[in-house]
């Protein structure tokens, strides 16, 4: 996983409430297990017609937004299934930011373990920070000072200290388990030495 400390650039803005994973990545795209390649389909039926040809008014269709790192949505971002698929498309399209009001608890989770920073902001501030998408200029996320610099403001976010320990040094589940490997290692063998039954083919 990609290590996350801060990012720049001009943010997309998707003004849509309650989106659900299978917005995000449709259903028929969930077949592989490989992480790379999902992006092209996010939010396919809203990015492409019923021929397959990109909608012109979709902002990710757009210069520069299709090249946004940084999406601002509308409430409750990434409800319905608990599809994994969800934030690996956005992560293979570019985005390593999501700005919202809320989130789906699972999607919310699903980001840090791969490599998202999923930002919780009053709707007040995100109506702010759309106007830097209207105008297309560009936004800071700082994640060690936990800081959004916009224009000549700047405003912290709240953030769970183990969940910003992993973005910033690209920790995942495997590789936080790896960490600990010395520890597990003992332990089998202290067991193996109390218990040396259990180990016997």
């Amino acid at each position: 996983m990609q290590k996350f400390t801060s990012i720049k650039g001009i943010p997309s803005y998707l003004p849509i409430v309650n989106i659900d994973t299978d917005m995000i990545i449709p259903k028929q795209f969930l077949k592989t297990i490989k992480r790379t390649g999902l992006g092209k389909n996010l939010f396919f039926e809203l990015r492409y017609d019923d021929k397959g040809n990109e909608i012109k008014n979709f902002i990710l269709n757009n210069k520069p937004y299709n090249n946004s790192k940084i999406l601002i949505t509308g409430k409750n971002f990434g409800c319905g299934s608990s599809r994994e698929h969800a934030p690996w498309a956005l992560l293979d399209f570019g985005i390593t930011c999501v700005i919202s009001s809320s989130y789906a608890d699972i999607f919310y989770n699903n980001c840090f373990k791969n490599g998202i920073l999923p930002i919780i902001l009053e709707e007040e501030i995100i109506k702010e920070l759309s106007e830097y998408s209207n105008r297309k200029e560009e936004i800071t996320i700082d994640l060690k000072e936990q800081k959004i610099i916009y224009g000549n403001k700047e405003i912290q976010f709240d953030i769970d200290q183990f969940k910003k320990k992993c973005l910033l040094e690209g920790l995942d589940d495997i590789a936080i388990s790896l960490e600990k490997s010395n520890k597990i290692t003992l332990f089998e063998k202290n067991l193996k030495n109390i218990k040396p039954w259990i180990f016997n083919d």
